[in-house]
């Protein structure tokens, strides 16, 4: 019996796409996704002989870039909206990367300080934003960015950082789950 004879999707007939190339063509694309996600997070990357064009052929363009007055670069690289991860690259002056590190976990969170944190450092302490996780509440005057990563006990779970919305100065910072799955459950990390 030939490879998929006789199945029916929908009313058409299907036997004909294992011949036609289609299986083929999806385990090609397949190993073309997975190749393309090895780097990333950088591991690829070697801190100490990986030069900055490594780092963008590897993980694309930065999301955004802050040059530093001695010459060395620090790229935000957000895997969100649905990712859980910001990955900031560290380039010293020399143009050779220095380290790699995924910034959204609690140590990380600690280092924000409600009445004088503002938003430049906590954007270059956190990564970016994306547009749909930054709601601005106009009662409270209050500007609320959001980010999603995974918590202690491998859980999706958003950051939250509330803006005063008139000087742009943290109010406050919050953890809160990330209810999204039938009954009200949080998922996993898949760690």
């Amino acid at each position: 019996m030939k490879c998929c004879q006789g199945l029916h999707h929908g009313g058409h007939n299907v036997s004909g796409l294992a011949h036609s190339g289609f299986i083929r063509s999806l385990l090609i694309g397949s190993v073309l996704v997975l190749a393309g996600c090895a780097g990333y997070g950088g591991s690829n990357l070697k801190p100490g002989a990986s030069v900055l064009p490594d780092v963008v052929a590897s993980m694309g363009v930065p999301a955004m870039r802050w040059k530093d007055s001695d010459g060395s670069e620090q790229l935000a690289y957000p895997r969100g909206p649905a990712g859980t991860k910001t990955f900031m690259v560290f380039v010293r002056p020399d143009g050779v990367l220095e380290w790699i590190e995924n910034v959204l976990y609690m140590e990380h969170f600690a280092r924000i300080e409600a009445g004088k944190s503002d938003m430049s450092s906590v954007l270059r302490l956190l990564g970016p934003v994306s547009a749909h996780n930054a709601v601005y509440f106009k009662a409270r005057n209050e500007l609320v960015w959001s980010w999603l990563f995974c918590d202690s006990w491998s859980q999706q779970a958003f950051f939250d950082v509330l803006f005063d919305g008139s000087t742009g100065i943290v109010r406050s910072t919050q953890q809160r789950p990330n209810y999204v799955l039938l009954g009200g459950r949080v998922p996993g990390c898949g760690r």
